[in-house]
């Protein structure tokens, strides 16, 4: 076996058992049926880790016992992977440009405005039963517990470099201590 095969072989080796932590993890959330944010990651977790070991099982039995065919079949499973990644990212900065924040005087955090965003990413934040669900995963999340540790006054957090996320659960908590 020659020396390219022999790497092919470990990577392939080191991709099959990363796969299986990614597996473990989708299945993990699928366990968790209350997390409404997790929800919508768990299944393709699973399938990325399960495509992620059949074509790492593939490229490590073609590279050891030198199948030229599953060769082949890692190779071209490989670059639909890898182009499927690229329109992932491409996707995702598309959705969520930087062009849509600009800066609030006497504020040290940006401001966001929906309608900088893109149609696809405002429909789907619009839609009122999606809201409900991005609101509950927002609410659940441990972004700011320690922002009413960190900012004691007004001035503190206005002027504080925090993220907008930070901020909208700041205001909420602040909100819901002031209606109970």
């Amino acid at each position: 076996m020659g020396v390219s095969n022999n790497v092919t072989a470990v990577l392939n080796l080191i991709a099959l058992l990363c796969s299986v932590p990614i597996i473990s993890s989708g299945v993990w959330l699928s366990s968790k049926p209350d997390n409404e944010c997790a929800h919508h990651l768990r299944w393709p977790i699973v399938i990325l880790g399960t495509l992620l070991l059949l074509v790492a099982l593939a490229g490590f039995v073609g590279a050891y016992w030198n199948r030229q065919g599953l060769l082949a079949v890692y190779l071209f499973a490989m670059a639909l992977l890898i182009a499927a990644l690229l329109f992932v990212t491409v996707f995702a900065f598309v959705v969520t440009r930087d062009e849509v924040s600009f800066s609030f005087p006497g504020r040290g955090y940006r401001e966001y405005r929906l309608a900088g965003f893109s149609s696809w990413l405002r429909e789907h934040v619009v839609d009122p039963e999606d809201w409900v669900k991005i609101r509950a995963c927002l609410a659940d999340s441990d972004v700011c517990s320690k922002l009413a540790l960190d900012y004691f006054t007004a001035d503190q957090f206005y002027t504080g470099h925090i993220s907008p996320l930070q901020v909208r659960d700041l205001m909420m908590h602040e909100l819901n201590k002031f209606w109970v």
